[in-house]
């Protein structure tokens, strides 16, 4: 059983994703960040940087005691290693997920992320902050246009977890003032992954989560006025 720390934000996704697809028993424990609940001491004992997602895998490979896992991107590839699926065993296809994990884990997903903040959350639209981010998802968008030419996948013929990382971010386009026509490659390769079955699954356990109030002005505080000195103590 795979305990799952999580909320329906695009890196909750990428972990939902993997679940649904390779079939793994999973329980869902819901994190809301917006109520502060990041913070709890029990949470912050195996996730010290207050983020979700993370889990705990009570029965790991090796037979001992529960694992857990905090980072999404490092999730993925223990979940990967785990059950020997959706990572390529030899080195040079592992070498090629694992770049594009991680140009979704430093690029992708920052630079969308402040995208969605400068645009939707910040008390002040600042016209500066918006365009820089806004150019560079764009930028990211292009980046991945070009290495989808000619491919089914981030890493070729095969759907890995590069794929799953990548996708959860594309999905608020609009959001991020984006536009697929503008990429063919990128905008064929989102329709396939939407379509597969799992994707729907895992984007439908996020549903009941996603019924509760939206971000408040006593959430933003949580989400966006953490400093070492508050962060875990609430």
């Amino acid at each position: 059983m795979i305990e799952l720390y999580y909320w329906p934000t695009p890196n909750g996704h990428k972990i939902t994703l993997f679940l649904e697809e390779a079939g793994l028993d999973y329980r869902i424990h819901p994190v809301d960040i917006s109520a502060g609940d990041q913070f709890k001491p029990d949470f912050l004992a195996f996730s010290p940087n207050n983020r979700m997602p993370a889990i705990i895998d009570t029965a790991p490979a090796d037979g001992g005691e529960p694992i857990s896992v905090f980072e999404s991107g490092a999730i993925l590839l223990y979940l990967a290693e785990k059950t020997g699926r959706f990572l390529p065993a030899d080195v040079r296809g592992r070498k090629t997920v694992t770049e594009w994990l991680f140009w979704q884990m430093g690029g992708l997903g920052p630079m969308a992320g402040q995208n969605h903040h400068f645009g939707t959350y910040a008390p002040e639209k600042l016209p500066y902050a918006i365009a820089r981010y806004v150019n560079e998802t764009n930028r990211l968008y292009g980046v991945l246009d070009r290495r989808l030419a000619g491919r089914a996948f981030i890493a070729g013929d095969d759907y890995t977890i590069a794929d799953m990382a990548a996708y959860p971010w594309i999905v608020p386009w609009q959001r991020q003032q984006q536009r697929l026509e503008d990429f063919p490659d990128l905008h064929h390769w989102f329709e396939a992954v939407g379509a597969r079955p799992a994707t729907i699954r895992a984007y439908a356990r996020g549903e009941p989560y996603r019924s509760r109030p939206t971000v408040t002005e006593e959430g933003k505080k949580i989400l966006f006025g953490q400093t070492a000195a508050n962060a875990g103590r609430r």
